[in-house]
């Protein structure tokens, strides 16, 4: 096991809040805050100055809000795992944000120890998000599945199927290259072919597709 921190950046408009969350990753051994920005436009600029493998993103900010910070960030070119940390839980915020790229939505009013626990599994390439949204997730997928959407699951390769299977276990690009043995560069690919035929935006959502699906 690797000695190095997981490093986090916190995007958020109340200083409180951030100062908050920084003692309590600062209690862990293997955290560490490495930035922070009140607004989207700071938060672009820094993601691209210091390294970091998490951002925590809250939503609602002044000027440019949460989505547009997230799709600001994945439009340079950021990479590194980016869960939006919010108190609203209105379903239109949720799709927004993991069609924007999320690899997670966690509300501010969980419990201190389980936000811990979620940002370290964020780390390691898991999606997380907050119990009580993974029923609003679920249902409007349905719906959207009955809709036509995510017909194209016949359509995918073995390697595809396989791909899919590990990304709803919760496994990044990274890990799943490990176990098929394939380079990094290539699982994007498959992923990025698997998401078109199933007519989704995001990894998140293929995660709970498949989970409601129920894909072995």
């Amino acid at each position: 096991m690797s000695n190095e921190k997981s490093k986090l950046i916190l995007v958020d408009d109340h200083p409180l809040l951030r100062k908050g969350v920084r003692q309590l990753v600062e209690l862990e051994e293997d955290m560490e805050v490495v930035g922070e920005a009140s607004n989207g436009a700071d938060a672009i600029v820094l993601v691209q100055e210091i390294e970091a493998d998490l951002v925590l993103l809250d939503l609602t900010m002044k000027g440019m809000d949460g989505i547009e910070t997230l799709q600001g960030m994945r439009d340079v070119g950021i990479s590194c795992r980016i869960v939006v940390f919010t108190v609203s839980d209105d379903t239109a915020d949720v799709i927004a944000a993991l069609k924007a790229g999320a690899d997670g939505y966690l509300l501010k009013d969980m419990e201190p120890e389980k936000l811990v626990t979620r940002i370290r599994e964020a780390c390691s390439g898991k999606l997380v998000l907050s119990e009580e949204l993974a029923e609003i997730l679920a249902k409007s997928f349905r719906d959207d599945t009955a809709k036509g959407r995510g017909d194209g699951y016949n359509s995918l390769t073995r390697r595809e199927k396989e791909i899919l299977k590990m990304i709803a276990e919760g496994l990044s690009n990274k890990m799943i290259g490990r176990q098929l043995n394939i380079v990094e560069a290539t699982v994007k690919v498959h992923v990025k072919h698997l998401l078109k035929k199933l007519g989704l935006r995001s990894r998140v959502e293929a995660a709970v597709w498949a989970v409601e699906n129920r894909v072995k």
